[in-house]
């Protein structure tokens, strides 16, 4: 649009929770008049909402902190709930608004498409700008112009395309219109638990908002990104950078961690690798999702569909609980609950626990996770469940059966991650704290255990489902050889 052009510009927030490298802001502000920042709270809609309870909980704090940040610059921040087309188009009548800024956000082309067409219709423009992942997933693709179903391939792939966009600094004023649009108040939108407070331990964690993501991300390249490719496997130890909640809202781009991990000493360079790795691999899940828009329902590997899954509402529950038996299955599920989140490592273990020892659609794994954890994201999600099940693109085989005793004697083998977060498990020692099952009546005793009542038993024998879940897999190969 011309540079001359006086009416406000709508500038619309959704998993963009930032004024920093934020280019649909930038872009809003060239246009020359003054910039109606909006948030909308959307019904639901496909892989956009409802969303989770523990996100609805970040949500809460981070549109709070986005608020502040955007007062101080001399602007403010507009909450409307309903359909976006709507909304947008009603805002723009009242304010003289004639475009709408958006920074993509993959997981929601297709809704994102319908809204510009219907807003069109009322005379209003849509400009939409990169910022979510290091490149577009169009962008990254095989030599005949596909897509790339295996990861080491797609990161190649997307390394021969350059460093991605330099980020831009957060502007430092925002022209604000004389009067802002009245909008509803985030009291009114009910976001916090109440009671009972099940996020209360959650502040102990997390920050929500931009400044947390970027006290995260200088704490994480000071400290913990030095011992990256070592330590993010050892959940006792806090060697992960903590940005993924703040990346699923957001709150950072992935191309501001790209660029800030630059210019390192040369021995950080294989730690520095593996964490631009795990980067590349949320970009990967969401070329698959913009393949697959129902990665959250569908099998990626259609042969799976045939898989003949069991449900067992208390084993179900026990692993929600953290109640199977199995502690570093159950140390996860508790981290989870009480603090919306689970280390990487340990949500592959109770991902495999719950699809292969438990014989449970995956999908119903994901559905808990997505409601529980504050990272949740569309694509890194379901394309993680579907990894862990075998039926994703280049997926972990089926037949990869973790045990989740020796996994715990692996990666937990001080038994200090277990005793964090089952307590009634502190004062038995390393060499039975991964299986009390095993330990002797007077260890038990000694250690104030009382398998079933203070601790449960383990709800399925590992063995017998490993058995059961390597038969099921063979059943379903032979059906889909015969078909």
């Amino acid at each position: 649009m011309p540079a001359e052009q006086t009416s406000p510009a709508i500038l619309w927030f959704r998993k963009d929770l930032r004024l920093d490298d934020n280019q649909a802001l930038h872009a809003a502000i060239d246009q020359g008049g003054p910039v109606i920042p909006v948030y909308i709270r959307e019904p639901q809609a496909p892989n956009v909402g409802p969303l989770g309870a523990a996100q609805e909980w970040w949500l809460h704090h981070s549109l709070t902190a986005l608020r502040a940040s955007l007062r101080k610059l001399g602007s403010d921040l507009v909450l409307l709930s309903g359909a976006p087309a709507e909304v947008l188009a009603d805002l723009a009548h009242t304010t003289g608004a004639s475009t709408v800024f958006i920074n993509r956000a993959y997981e929601r082309d297709t809704i994102d498409r319908e809204i510009r067409s219907e807003i069109e219709t009322h005379g209003l423009h849509l400009s939409a700008f990169h910022g979510k992942l290091l490149q577009t997933p169009g962008r990254v693709r095989t030599g005949s112009g596909g897509p790339f179903k295996v990861f080491t391939p797609f990161w190649n792939a997307m390394q021969k395309l350059g460093e991605p966009h330099e980020p831009l600094d957060a502007p430092a004023s925002i022209p604000a219109p004389q009067n802002f649009p009245k909008g509803e108040t985030l009291e009114s939108w009910d976001l916090l638990p109440v009671t009972p407070d099940w996020a209360v331990d959650f502040h102990h964690y997390w920050t929500p908002g931009e400044q947390g993501a970027t006290e995260k991300l200088e704490s994480f390249i000071d400290r913990e990104l030095h011992d990256y490719k070592r330590g993010r496997d050892l959940p006792a130890i806090d060697a992960t950078s903590n940005l993924s909640a703040h990346l699923a809202h957001g709150e950072i781009t992935p191309a501001r961690l790209w660029h800030a991990t630059r210019g390192l000493p040369p021995k950080a360079a294989e730690n520095v690798g593996h964490f631009r790795r795990e980067l590349a691999w949320r970009d990967f899940c969401y070329s698959l999702l913009a393949e697959q828009p129902r990665l959250d329902e569908e099998n990626w590997d259609h042969k799976f569909d045939g898989m003949e899954w069991q449900y067992d509402k208390a084993e179900f529950t026990a692993w929600t609980r953290g109640q199977t038996g199995y502690p570093i299955v159950d140390a996860g599920m508790r981290q989870l609950w009480k603090y919306g989140f689970m280390h990487n490592r340990v949500r592959m273990i109770t991902a495999s626990f719950l699809i292969k020892d438990l014989m449970i659609d995956w999908r119903k794994g994901e559905k808990w996770f997505r409601d529980a954890l504050v990272d949740a994201d569309p694509a890194n999600n379901a394309g993680n469940w579907q990894w862990v099940a075998g039926s994703g693109a280049d997926a972990s085989p089926f037949f990869r059966i973790f045990n989740p005793i020796l996994q715990g004697e692996k990666f937990d083998s001080d038994g200090d991650y277990v005793r964090e977060h089952v307590p009634e498990l502190a004062k038995l020692g390393n060499k039975y704290i991964h299986r009390p099952f095993d330990a002797p009546d007077h260890v038990l005793k000694e250690a104030g255990i009382e398998l079933g009542k203070t601790y449960p038993k383990p709800i399925i024998d590992h063995g017998f489902a490993r058995d059961r879940a390597l038969a099921a897999y063979r059943a379903l190969r032979g059906a889909a050889e015969e078909g």
